[in-house]
């Protein structure tokens, strides 16, 4: 027996609970795990109150992030006792997910713990701060050096926001954070490793498809109008890597900024991120995101408390980062 987070469908009632389950109605898979962490991300929060179309099939187990230890395995590369973590491949949408204690897996989709961290510390970067990685990563690749200029980050006070100020920070890149609570989080964002706050509001309604050149490159978190206007205030042969959709999927913008700037707009996907890169990123998430300062943004809950969590995550009672202890 294990408990979880379930979310069912039945006549048309859409319904997420924490229950009990048997271990013989674990999906296929050719390692079993028992979860110690996983986390609640804006999908998982869509997921659970099913305010977003993320679920494919019912029953689920729903949570794209897990790490734990290896109980059973039929394949070559895991051994009972690897310390393994997940995130992505579809899990918590099509196949059964990290908010339980037990989960039975495709072996790869698994990602060895990186060296010298831990199952907590993992989850508390999670999906969020794996995404943000990827981020740096493709500025980093684009030849933007901390010299150049500010990079901005949106959404700063959500996971990818807040991992990406302080990886950015942590490389010694100047950070420009935009959040729709400067003033409430000035000091934490500080203690981040921003050099400038920025309210949401200069960035969220329409505007000029050319603007001022402010920041050398971005990472958007938000979408929409967002994403146009961060574009337009990126310099000359900047970069904007573009990973979320708070705000929404369209982007009504102009092509101005890319063709007369030369700026990038690079898409970043964590989901199907080829899995002989993910040990890399994880190992440098490890390094620039240090324990210290993930657990000023992050909160720990007990799976008990994972629904009510994901509630308030989307109504924005939620900064940072939200581990879940499977067994707490």
């Amino acid at each position: 027996m294990f408990n979880s987070v379930l979310i069912n469908n039945t006549d048309g009632t859409y319904a997420a609970e924490y229950t009990e389950l048997n271990d013989d109605v674990l999906p296929a898979g050719d390692v079993t795990i028992n979860v110690e962490y996983s986390s609640i991300n804006y999908k998982d929060a869509l997921a659970i109150t099913g305010k977003g179309p993320i679920v494919r099939s019912f029953p689920m187990i729903p949570g794209i992030d897990l790490a734990g230890i290896v109980t059973h395995s039929d394949s070559p590369t895991f051994q009972q006792g690897d310390a393994v973590l997940l995130t992505g491949w579809g899990v918590g949408e099509r196949y059964w997910g990290g908010l339980a204690q037990k989960a039975r897996v495709k072996s790869e989709w698994l990602t060895a713990l990186p060296s010298g961290s831990n199952s907590h510390q993992v989850m508390a970067i999670g999906t969020a701060g794996f995404t943000a990685m990827l981020c740096v990563d493709a500025i980093v690749e684009h030849g933007v050096k901390p010299s150049d200029g500010p990079v901005l980050v949106t959404g700063a006070s959500g996971g990818v926001g807040s991992c990406a100020v302080i990886i950015l920070a942590s490389l010694g890149y100047q950070v420009i954070a935009s959040t729709g609570r400067p003033e409430e989080n000035a000091r934490l964002f500080k203690e981040m490793g921003a050099s400038e706050i920025i309210d949401r509001n200069q960035l969220n309604l329409p505007g000029k498809p050319l603007q001022k050149e402010r920041w050398v490159a971005a990472i958007d978190t938000v979408g929409s109008h967002t994403l146009c206007n961060v574009c337009a205030g990126t310099k000359y042969a900047g970069i904007v890597a573009a990973c979320g959709m708070a705000q929404g999927m369209d982007l009504m913008g102009s092509v101005a900024p890319f063709i007369l700037r030369g700026v990038t707009l690079k898409g970043i996907d964590s989901v199907m991120v080829d899995a002989a890169k993910r040990p890399k990123i994880w190992q440098k998430a490890c390094e620039y995101l240090p324990v210290t300062k993930l657990e000023k943004m992050s909160t720990v809950l007990p799976l008990s408390q994972a629904i009510e969590a994901a509630h308030l995550l989307l109504d924005g009672k939620v900064s940072g980062r939200v581990v879940i202890d499977c067994n707490g």
